[in-house]
């Protein structure tokens, strides 16, 4: 049986955290007709979906990246994942704006990763 590389796994379950808590925070947006506390139940419901793959990704993945690479890997995947949320689930476009925004981000991004030393 093929194994998961031990860099790529918390990646994995990073993308698929994302999701669910994407859905957990912005998916009640297309909802606003419920009630709030209901929409607080259900978020609550599947965030802890999300910390079901958050949590072991971030203590796989410490053994082979930095908490400040699991953190930045994570606030980068998070832009992915609501990026394509927000234009195939809630229908709102992204701009240019967002495009430097994001490429700003994956520029810290990139110096996170890499030792200059």
């Amino acid at each position: 049986m093929p194994t998961i590389s031990p860099s790529l796994l918390p990646v994995l379950m990073l993308f698929a955290s994302n999701v669910f808590m994407t859905f957990a925070w912005y998916g009640h947006l297309k909802f606003k007709e419920v009630s709030l506390p209901l929409v607080i139940m259900v978020s609550w419901g599947i965030a802890l979906f999300e910390y079901w793959l958050a949590v072991p990704a971030n203590r796989w993945g410490s053994a082979v990246y930095s908490a400040a690479q699991l953190k930045t890997m994570q606030e980068v995947i998070t832009l992915i994942v609501f990026a394509g949320f927000s234009v195939l689930y809630l229908k709102e476009p992204l701009g240019w704006n967002h495009a430097l925004g994001f490429g700003l981000i994956a520029l810290g991004a990139f110096f996170i990763f890499h030792k200059w030393v």
